[in-house]
């Protein structure tokens, strides 16, 4: 079993997990995470922008499934990094050597942002239009495309993951969940927008849980991986609040929304739950509760 991306915000808890349900996991990450590096994990160092190494790292581990997270997701630049286009090629030369090593099932990550945004009808892998706005959705989708036609040709199992609204311990500090939290254990203000969207979001433990539940299905194809459920971001905010004990340092409403921000952002997961057989298990408080205590833990 491979996981590239294993030191990140998905890969810590999919590689925990799948070492307690006692799989031998090898992990390909640029550095090794503190915390993992005695877990019985088998690091392998290796950049999967230079082309040398996916053939390398299949041919030492010689794995029958992949799951691959690695991508470029630099705060704030992601959206528009020509970096996209460098993931794609070394996703396509990933999956090439994956599959002349003899490995038979791949879970790759895609995103919610491959689908048109800017409907009021929840999301769906068979329905919803795919008309990605920005470069990252369309590498995404080119990626998913191309990957799947190669699937079929060469007779690997290929399921295409994509991923909603994620939070949870080691998220980058900078993005909303954790500013918000951060800054209200500080002590300091937090201006936001209004919080009106409505948006999807899903504990990173059960991010990790439905990627090893469709890991270890026959379940192939693209589908959501997400909890089903609109929140907005207010009603977030406000939960964050009330858990912080710092409601009154939120001045929602002080920053503006931008124009062309999506008023929601939801998906139907029919084959999560019904063909996969998932179901989260983390409530949105318990995971803002256990999320607070993390960074709570970090700051000490």
């Amino acid at each position: 079993m491979l996981i590239t991306g294993a030191s990140g915000f998905v890969g810590r808890p999919l590689a925990e997990m799948l070492l307690a349900g006692g799989s031998e996991v090898h992990a390909l990450s640029t550095h090794h995470p503190d915390g993992l590096d005695e877990s019985g994990v088998h690091w392998h160092h290796g950049d999967l922008l230079d082309p040398a190494t996916p053939a390398r790292v299949m041919a030492d581990t010689q794995p029958e499934r992949l799951v691959h997270l690695a991508w470029y997701t630099a705060h704030g630049r992601y959206w528009s990094s020509p970096a996209n286009v460098e993931w794609v090629e070394a996703s396509l030369r990933l999956l090439r050597a994956f599959a002349g090593a003899g490995g038979r099932r791949a879970v790759l990550t895609g995103s919610c942002a491959e689908y048109a945004w800017g409907g009021e009808e929840d999301l769906d892998e068979l329905d919803s239009p795919l008309v990605p706005r920005t470069l990252y959705g369309v590498c995404k989708d080119g990626l998913r495309r191309v990957a799947g036609s190669f699937a079929e040709e060469s007779g690997l199992e290929l399921a295409w993951g994509r991923l909603f609204f994620l939070y949870g311990p080691h998220e980058r500090p900078e993005r909303l969940v954790p500013a918000v939290i951060r800054a209200l254990l500080a002590g300091e203000r937090v201006a936001t927008s209004a919080g009106t969207q409505v948006r999807d979001f899903m504990h990173v433990d059960d991010v990790a849980g439905a990627l090893l539940a469709v890991l270890q299905s026959d379940v192939v194809g693209a589908l959501n991986i997400a909890s089903g459920t609109g929140r907005s971001v207010a009603e977030m905010l406000d939960l964050i609040g009330a858990l912080t004990g710092a409601s009154e340092l939120i001045d929602r409403g002080a920053r503006p929304m931008s124009a062309d921000e999506p008023p929601r952002i939801v998906a139907t997961v029919k084959r999560l739950t019904q063909e996969v057989g998932f179901q989260p298990s983390v409530s949105l408080a318990d995971g803002f509760a256990a999320t607070i205590d993390w960074w709570a833990r970090e700051r000490a």
